[in-house]
């Protein structure tokens, strides 16, 4: 076996779009607001099912989502929520895509709020810098981090919804807060690079 491939973290492999979404997004920083926005619907999706699932439905989300433009979404009401109820192409689930919407709203609020906006209010948790986690193996790595369980209440005191401590962990190691590579993999230096 390829030593890259063997080295990868063990939970992308079997699938080519999850190994290339590992190779390519998960724990790389990411700081614009419009693209935490998108992330942290979709991590919110996902609640009960597998990423992959999203993962493969993330072109149709796009699209039946505006780009995942929150200034598009905040302006949408029951006409949108029954057209998206009616897309096989996404998950079709009443309270996530209500959620989605209020988001959108919630988003739009901290952007005129918070000083350097949504982006500054998420990276705030680890003051500004990825965390560099040294795991040795993916049993090391818990469903939950203290930074990331205190940015998941001030989400939620902020109006945003589906971002429980679990949601809110898994939505901080995609978007880079936290560099979660296992250390023989080698994603974990080139995340680390880009601290």
């Amino acid at each position: 076996m390829d030593p890259v491939i063997e080295n990868r973290c063990a939970w992308c492999l079997g699938d080519p779009l999850y190994v290339a979404y590992h190779d390519g997004e998960w724990g790389v920083p990411e700081r614009d607001g419009r693209a935490l926005y998108e992330k942290l619907v979709l991590d919110g999706f996902q609640a009960g099912l597998a990423w992959i699932t999203i993962l493969r439905k993330r072109d149709a989300f796009r699209a039946a989502f505006a780009g995942f433009d929150p200034d598009v979404i905040a302006t949408w009401g029951e006409p949108e929520v029954t057209r998206m109820l009616a897309d096989a192409g996404i998950v079709r689930h009443r309270g996530k895509i209500e959620a989605a919407i209020g988001n959108a709203r919630a988003w739009q609020q901290v952007e005129a709020d918070h000083p350097g906006g949504f982006s500054d209010f998420i990276w705030s948790a680890v003051d500004g810098v990825p965390v560099q986690h040294r795991y040795a193996e993916l049993a090391q790595i818990g469903a939950t981090e203290p930074r990331s369980d205190e940015l998941s209440k001030r989400l939620k005191k902020a109006g945003f919804r589906f971002c429980g401590p679990t949601i809110v962990y898994a939505f901080a190691q995609a978007v880079g807060l936290y560099n979660d590579h296992v250390l023989s993999c080698p994603s974990h230096d080139r995340c680390a690079a880009l601290a």
